[in-house]
């Protein structure tokens, strides 16, 4: 349950920060390397709760040595690398590289030369230099869009493809999947943004506020609207299995289903999004103070978070809590300790945070911490700072 989660939050966190690099959504520029560490934070501990779950973590090494190319969650290894060191890290690196230098030529002592160690010697700060960073940036940001669809989509294909499993068994799980990734992703990095901005005491742009609610409200539409039409595909059928569902949803996930995911997750974040947003409505409460309109984007992105969270329980427990003769449903019992208990399953939720404010130490990502570049240091490498004469 938690690795799906981890999962859609980093597919969806990288196509936020696509909005900015491709698509030229200005808007959202305050947020683009703030979702690109937001995302590296989150893939770095997705793979832990899969770790937990195996009996024999420590042999999890054998799927790349040994790779079975039909089974999905085996390829899955290969994905993961993928995304992590062809996509992520290396834009991150050709976003940053021009920074890292000139903040090594400030810095002193130890973060000098991390500094200069995570340049890997590309000290080159010529305008064409520059414009090959940008230029190849962009074009892994490209690539990197289809690699989230197939990062995320491909663990809504698993929960598809088991044909045995009525609750988990339908065409449209990888895109319910995709989608809600998209949702969770905007609503955590327009969380951070705020919550960080706050602490740190610098300005919120409201422009940025306005367009990141739209695109949620957006993405919460058609991932609402995805699992409203799988619900009825499943009730127009009428199987066999569906009397058990039912008798699932209206009794083990009514809390989990009908109140956090839908109400409190889905239609209360959309009437407040779509009430208070003045991209939505023009008129009335839309012309409310700003300090509402950031109380209401805060509450509803972490509505949102907690009805995903919810989207994903439902998902992997409610698969689980009917019994495979359809005739009766079983009950699961959260534990305190123990590699899938309470404990690590809240230590792996903070674990991400925790990386990402080392990230952020050290590839600070506010617009203000940008390296600028003078226009004497154009043609100059190295970690020597500029001459001063003339």
């Amino acid at each position: 349950m938690l690795y799906p989660f981890l999962t859609g939050l980093v597919a969806g966190a990288f196509i936020l920060a696509s909005l900015e690099r491709v698509f030229n959504v200005r808007e959202v520029q305050p947020t683009y390397r703030l979702a690109l560490l937001t995302a590296l934070a989150f893939l770095l501990a997705a793979p832990l709760p899969l770790l937990a779950h195996l009996g024999h973590p420590a042999r999890s090494y054998e799927i790349f040595l040994t790779p079975n190319r039909k089974s999905a969650m085996a390829m899955f290894g290969f994905v993961y690398a993928w995304y992590l060191f062809v996509v992520l890290v290396l834009e991150i690196w050709f976003e940053y590289r021009k920074d890292m230098v000139l903040w090594a030529r400030q810095a002193r002592g130890p973060k000098r030369w991390l500094l200069y160690l995570l340049t890997l010697g590309a000290t080159d700060l010529s305008e064409r230099s520059l414009r090959f960073d940008d230029g190849a940036g962009r074009w892994i940001t490209i690539i990197g869009i289809p690699s989230a669809f197939l990062l995320h989509g491909y663990v809504g294909f698993l929960f598809g493809s088991v044909k045995a499993n009525p609750w988990w068994s339908s065409v449209l799980m990888p895109v319910v999947f995709l989608f809600s990734a998209i949702v969770s992703g905007i609503a955590l990095v327009l969380v951070l943004y705020m919550i960080s901005s706050l602490v740190r005491l610098k300005p919120l742009s409201m422009d940025c506020l306005n367009k990141l609610a739209v695109f949620l409200f957006y993405a919460l539409v058609v991932d609402f609207s995805l699992e409203a039409l799988d619900f009825l595909h499943r009730l127009y059928e009428s199987e066999e299995s569906i009397e058990i569902l039912s008798q699932m949803i209206e009794g083990r996930l009514f809390i989990s289903l009908i109140v956090l995911q839908v109400v409190l997750g889905t239609l209360i974040p959309l009437v407040l999004l779509a009430t208070v947003s003045p991209a939505l409505q023009k008129d009335g409460f839309a012309r409310t103070s700003d300090e509402l309109k950031r109380l209401v984007y805060l509450g509803s992105a972490v509505l949102v978070l907690i009805g995903i969270f919810s989207v994903r329980w439902n998902v992997v427990m409610g698969g689980q809590l009917f019994s495979k003769s359809l005739r009766g449903l079983t009950v699961y019992k959260v534990t305190l300790f123990g590699l899938e208990g309470l404990a690590v399953t809240l230590g792996l939720l903070v674990l991400p945070l925790v990386i990402l404010w080392a990230l952020v130490k050290i590839l600070p990502p506010w617009p203000e911490a940008e390296a600028r570049l003078e226009p004497r240091r154009l043609d100059q490498g190295g970690l020597a700072p500029a001459p001063t004469g003339s």
